[in-house]
């Protein structure tokens, strides 16, 4: 009788060998982020940082986040390499509002097949938007499920470790009224209400994809994969020369679900319409779509990434600090007495 060939786990989907390969490529991908404090990045089996010096209270600040449904746009259009500047920049605008600088980032990459999805050029994101905050790639994880991942889909999510002092934690509670809100505009949609802009966009048509966006130099699959814009450098540049009462990352709920999360009680934000900035992709998606303005702001950042709150007397020298390092800064409204922790005016 014939000896059965034995199954083996290549055989079942998950090549061991191929993932091996790509742990050499991206061991090499994080090695030109690590920082100083780093003493063993992508090791055996974790990664070791040192506390940065000169804390004297350090607090260690962390967070949690993925790119969503901005993903089937990358599926769509065949390039990888942006999302993962996404998934940094959703980890570390977050971290930042605390007034922490990011220390360290890992990162999760969930596929069916290595074979099917280039999960180097997505890592060649993560580095890439590490080093755009200043942090290290210290590790992650690349899981292979075949059978429960499609053939080309992959999902991202990110986990990142930031420091600041105790003492000068900023969590909101310096917000008073006469504070001035400057607005840090963005890049688009940066990574949020993609479910909505696929039922606006039919991402299976290649030729919508491929035309120029209306008053924009790029064109509409471009600028559907613009990367968020990380505003670590500039922002805790302006925390050593100004002095910050609070900071918000502009995300899902737009501007009024996360302003309304650093506004105390018995204080309002009121934010003036018509001095934010308008940005083309949002108005294709309020046109083509038969989108409101109340939900495109309730669902966007309709051109405004990052918030800060700022003393009055301050605001002006706030935007030009921030003009200068290419940032677009605005000032969108002031904090007053109000029940309503947001309201446009």
């Amino acid at each position: 009788m014939a000896k059965r060939r034995s199954l083996t786990y290549a055989e079942a989907g998950v090549d061991i060998r191929r993932a091996d390969r790509l742990v050499s490529r991206v061991k090499k991908l994080a090695a030109s982020t690590l920082t100083a404090d780093v003493m063993s990045g992508i090791g055996p089996f974790a990664a070791a940082v040192r506390i940065p010096k000169g804390y004297t209270k350090p607090l260690l600040v962390s967070s949690a986040d993925g790119v969503g449904t901005k993903l089937a746009v990358a599926q769509a259009i065949g390039r990888h390499n942006t999302v993962g500047i996404d998934l940094v920049a959703m980890n570390v605008n977050d971290l930042l509002t605390t007034g922490a600088r990011p220390l360290f980032f890992l990162d999760y990459v969930a596929v069916g097949s290595l074979e099917t999805v280039d999960v180097a050029s997505v890592v060649e994101g993560i580095a890439e938007g590490c080093r755009q905050a200043g942090m290290s790639l210290v590790g992650g994880e690349t899981a292979e499920m075949p059978g429960f991942y499609p053939d080309g889909a992959y999902d991202l999510a990110g986990f990142a470790v930031g420091i600041c002092d105790q003492d000068k934690l900023i969590d909101g509670r310096r917000v008073r009224s006469g504070d001035a809100v400057v607005g840090l505009e963005s890049h688009g949609l940066h990574s949020n209400g993609y479910s909505l802009v696929r039922r606006v966009v039919d991402l299976s048509n290649r030729q919508a994809l491929a035309r120029k966006l209306p008053g924009s130099s790029s064109t509409l699959g471009e600028e559907l994969l613009r990367p968020t814009r990380i505003y670590v450098k500039p922002v805790l540049a302006a925390l050593d020369r100004f002095e910050i009462s609070a900071m918000a990352h502009v995300t899902g709920g737009g501007l009024a679900g996360n302003l309304g999360r650093v506004i105390k009680p018995g204080l309002s934000a009121n934010i003036e319409k018509g001095e934010l900035p308008s940005q083309p992709i949002f108005d294709y998606i309020e046109k083509h779509g038969d989108v409101s303005e109340g939900e495109m702001l309730s669902t966007f950042n309709c051109g405004t990434g990052f918030v800060i709150i700022v003393r009055r007397k301050h605001a002006e020298e706030v935007c030009t600090f921030m003009r200068r390092r290419r940032i677009g800064a605005r000032l969108i409204g002031s904090i007053a007495k109000g029940r309503s922790r947001v309201r446009y005016v």
